[in-house]
């Protein structure tokens, strides 16, 4: 019996910038921005000097003046991460991913002809370096939490296993800042309490979790803490929700400006929505405030959908809704998710029983513009403004 879990988290590593200095030799080693607005990915070189993704160029340059900036390329980051997720597959059936550069690989069942779980891992980021050109990290252990902390403590380019009987010695001294679940506004609640490792939250009582975090959340992180995550890889697991977003940079944005960004991102992840074949009921829309909060407005139909005009009916009541507020605090994320997804061979059970399709103009403007282009057919408000590259995404 080997003392190895089963588990890989396989992540690459700067994924957009490690695609832009294998494309071009003459990167490597040196600083990288992908963007330049906004901070799309760095280089490890980059991320020395503070740069981090989602940051402002102006910023981000600031504090590396001599990073190499380059425009992002979305058709080559999506034929490297087709290409690594062919290496996955080759490896095992049971794969499960996360986003176009990061997957969980169940390799249990491999050991009579495979070795290993860590002998797995090796020849997988082997076979990534030669068939995708890419840098690699794996996490091997027991879980699926386990081994995607381990990937994260392993970077960049590395490979660490987790025995069995060297789970707490490795879990317990880390910041709770690596449990699943804290970002920082939970992380300054623990930390007020005396709570800085995971070894610490772990021996703490559930109760006081509970009544500081709130029952689920304390319950939550607390079988965190003891590794308990009985979660398997799942294969063919279909996205809960859609969505994209957009940057504004810090200058203000008048209501006809929103309105126009909110215009290209409904267009975009309503089509997403039709060619997964799939109807949803709920639409959200993110905001990002000049002062780096966040808030959040939804509302749900009475009946699901894929029509364009009733999403972008419902996105601009909630834009609405949100603009005493934007005026308030300024705004510099745009974001909209489309969730409550069903397969659009659902039947709503009520009368009239028989389906009511009223994207038959959607459809084909769908079918145009994957001839021809998006460009071909566009809504008049988004003539003439440059086209936002789409991130490559898995299937929906």
């Amino acid at each position: 019996m080997t003392a190895e879990g089963p588990i890989l988290h396989a992540d690459l590593d700067s994924f957009y910038a490690s695609v832009e200095q294998r494309d071009d030799p003459g990167l490597k080693g040196r600083p990288v921005i992908v963007g330049g607005g906004v901070v799309l990915a760095a280089s490890y070189e980059a991320k020395a000097y503070g740069v981090r993704t989602a940051m402002g160029g102006a910023q981000a340059r600031r504090l590396c003046p001599h990073a190499v900036v380059v425009p992002p390329r979305m058709s080559a980051y999506s034929a490297a991460s087709k290409a690594v997720f062919e290496v996955f597959r080759d490896t095992t059936p049971l794969v499960e991913g996360i986003s176009i550069d990061e997957a969980f690989l169940d390799v249990g069942g491999l050991a009579r002809i495979a070795g290993r779980p860590s002998a797995v891992a090796q020849r997988l980021r082997q076979a990534v370096a030669e068939r995708a050109g890419l840098p690699i990290t794996v996490g091997v252990a027991r879980t699926k939490f386990l081994a995607k902390v381990a990937s994260r403590v392993a970077k960049p380019d590395g490979l660490l296993v987790v025995p069995h009987d060297a789970e707490m010695e490795f879990l317990h001294p880390l910041p709770v800042g690596a449990l699943w679940g804290v970002g920082k506004v939970t992380e300054e609640k623990l930390r007020a309490r005396g709570i800085v490792t995971v070894g610490q939250l772990a021996a703490s009582e559930p109760v006081d979790l509970a009544g500081l975090l709130g029952r689920g959340a304390g319950r939550h992180l607390h079988e965190l803490a003891h590794n308990r995550d009985p979660r398997l890889v799942e294969t063919g697991v279909r996205r809960r929700s859609i969505g994209a977003q957009r940057a504004l940079g810090r200058g203000r944005r008048t209501p006809a400006e929103l309105d126009v960004v909110l215009v290209a991102l409904i267009d975009r992840i309503a089509r997403r929505l039709r060619a997964a074949h799939r109807i949803c009921r709920t639409v959200t829309l993110r905001l990002r405030f000049a002062d780096f909060t966040r808030a959040t407005r939804s509302c749900t139909l009475n009946e699901p959908t894929e029509g364009t005009g009733r999403l972008l009916a419902a996105a601009r009541e909630l834009l609405e809704a949100a603009l005493p507020l934007i005026a308030d605090r300024g705004i510099t994320l745009l974001g909209a998710s489309l969730s409550n997804l069903t397969d659009d061979d659902h039947v709503q059970l009520a009368l009239p029983f028989e389906r009511r399709r009223a994207t038959q103009l959607d459809s084909a403007l769908d079918s145009v513009r994957d001839r021809f282009g998006k460009a071909s057919v566009t809504r008049a408000v988004l003539l003439g403004r440059p086209d936002e590259p789409e991130m490559p995404l898995l299937p929906d």
